[in-house]
């Protein structure tokens, strides 16, 4: 059954000052669904995660179930329920993990939402290492702890779309195993996720839609099993080993 896009980005133009980076950008989310996007290094990947979170000014239709956020502030569409987990994660090191979490649940309180704190206990329980470590102050954290809090964190917010920069960035493969998992749990319980992944492979393994970004345009859509196939795909991003894989 068809499922009515939360995210939908239509001729989108963004970049830094005069230099444009996104050219005209398609794309779409669907609600409770994952959509990745992969691609070399400066295509343009963290560039639209950080104009979708309002971080950049943009040009073009830039829909959140329905209503249009171009202009809207970073804060606003926090308030929406839109949250990044960007690439250095950051933390406020010098502070425990408990509070680190407790600075996330900002925009329940300003909603008026008195019982935020239960929050808590649905994170722990994906992450039940953050509360082993809840009094650990954040700097002290290992690299794939870190990236728990960091999306702890962002959960914290109760998001409907939760938008993931390079979440396997410098970890290690067991805990990049773990984070994919979590992932596809988060989905499963209607989480929308926009990822954007260096590890193309585990990208398209969770995902349900999946682009292929080049030079600031979609070079590549579809669904995230039939481009995990495509032989372009897999000679640019899979290795030419991949198709044989099981």
């Amino acid at each position: 059954m068809a499922t009515h896009p939360l995210l939908d980005v239509a001729d989108l133009h963004a970049g830094y000052g005069r230099a444009e980076v996104l050219h005209g950008l398609h794309l779409q989310a669907a609600a409770g669904s994952v959509a990745t996007v992969i691609g070399p290094n400066g295509a343009g990947k963290s560039t639209l995660l950080n104009t979708v979170m309002g971080i950049l000014p943009a040009r073009g239709r830039l829909l959140f179930d329905g209503q249009d956020i171009v202009h809207l502030s970073l804060e606003e569409r926090v308030m929406l329920g839109i949250a990044l987990v960007p690439e250095r994660r950051e933390l406020f090191g010098t502070m425990p993990v408990e509070d680190n979490l407790v600075l996330g649940a900002w925009p329940q309180v300003r909603l008026g939402n008195r019982r935020w704190r239960d929050r808590l206990a649905d994170v722990y329980a994906i992450f039940p290492r953050l509360q082993e470590r809840r009094m650990q102050l954040a700097g002290t954290l290992s690299g794939g702890e870190r990236q728990m809090l960091a999306v702890g964190r962002a959960l914290m917010s109760r998001p409907r779309l939760l938008m993931l920069d390079e979440p396997s960035l410098g970890l290690a493969p067991l805990v990049v195993r773990d984070i994919f998992r979590t992932i596809v749990d988060l989905r499963r319980i209607g989480v929308t996720i926009l990822l954007v992944e260096q590890n193309a492979r585990a990208a398209l393994e969770v995902a349900d839609d999946a682009y292929v970004l080049e030079m600031g345009e979609i070079a590549l859509h579809g669904p995230a099993r039939e481009l995990a196939g495509d032989a372009r795909v897999i000679d640019t991003y899979l290795g030419a080993s991949a198709g044989h894989e099981a």
